[in-house]
């Protein structure tokens, strides 16, 4: 059946037969959204084709949020099989906008966010969760390999050289001083946080959740490949989270930068696999920020063996045109 057919008739069945139906965004899923209206009601439709999308992750991760007291949309109808949800509009406020219009705001806002993140690391843990372990993270860091690398030099790499690049993180992944220990979000981030009428915080784009570590959702907000966070206000979160979560301090910062170094070469593979195998080239001009993100988790001494492998196999052009 025609997906517009099915969009109508998950609509009618829904209430809102009579909606009109505007594009709201996409992303570097095959997920779309559309903003639906009808007479003084308002909503969002998740269009997430089921042959490459699961849409039972979200919703499970909106019902525990909002357990959680966190601000999620409400699910107003869903349709599981088809791959649609009908969802409560928070808005357009996301922080990155709101920063756009009030870049005085910034340390409210990445505050706010925070404190979003300390409740969910207070809240019970999710069950039947999948776990952030070391074999996904090293299925991350291979996307640099096997993605950025040959967009890069025009060749693939060598086997050795690859499986010396996951030597390396296997070593540097087992030093992290913790590892299940609360709910990651894993895009929390200025695109994906909303500024609610009442002030309060939204959440946007939690499906892909796991149990992991909890400095990789502040390396998400803080590092973040869309905007540039203002250093002092990185430095602040990063101290006062600790603070908030009893941690040391020392220990957490290590931590924040091999995740903080872990999801940026994650995050360079994805941009030049979205390039080269899905044809969206708007994400390479968002490359030479990520690098540099990544140089300052370098600078942390648990990480030299990487910025060596990486100084070798790629001195000199760090990000493609």
């Amino acid at each position: 059946m025609n997906r517009k057919i099915e969009i109508k008739n998950f609509l009618e069945g829904a209430g809102w037969g009579n909606a009109q139906i505007t594009y709201l965004a996409g992303d570097a899923s095959f997920r779309r959204y559309d903003r639906v209206k009808m007479d003084d009601r308002q909503a969002v439709l998740m269009d997430a084709p089921p042959e490459f999308e699961d849409t039972r992750p979200f919703v499970n991760v909106a019902e525990h949020l909002l357990k959680c007291g966190l601000k999620a949309p409400q699910i107003f109808a869903k349709d599981l099989e088809k791959g649609f949800l009908l969802l409560e509009d928070l808005g357009d406020n996301l922080f990155k906008t709101v920063l756009e219009r009030e870049p005085a705001r910034e340390r409210e806002l990445y505050k706010n966010a925070v404190d979003e993140l300390i409740t969910l690391n207070s809240a019970p843990i999710m069950e039947n969760m999948p776990s952030y372990n070391k074999e996904l993270y090293l299925t991350e860091v291979a996307l640099f390999t096997d993605w950025y690398y040959p967009a890069l030099t025009g060749r693939r790499i060598g086997l050795e050289k690859r499986e010396e690049f996951l030597e390396i993180w296997k070593t540097v992944l087992s030093k992290l001083s913790t590892d299940q220990e609360c709910l990651v979000l894993r895009d929390y981030h200025a695109e994906n946080l909303l500024e609610l009428e009442d002030g309060g915080l939204g959440q946007l784009d939690f499906q892909d959740a796991v149990i992991g570590n909890s400095a990789y959702d502040l390396v998400s907000l803080l590092q973040d490949a869309r905007r540039d966070v203002s250093l002092d206000v990185e430095e602040e979160m990063i101290g006062y989270f600790a603070k908030n979560l009893v941690r040391d301090e020392k220990l957490f910062r290590t931590d924040y930068a091999i995740l903080g170094a872990q999801r940026n070469i994650k995050i360079i593979g994805i941009f030049a696999r979205l390039s080269l195998r899905d044809g969206k080239d708007n994400y390479l001009k968002l490359e030479p920020r990520v690098w540099g993100l990544l140089e300052r988790c370098l600078s942390h001494s648990v990480l030299s063996e990487v910025k060596e492998w990486l100084d070798e196999m790629v001195p000199d052009k760090r990000h493609l045109p």
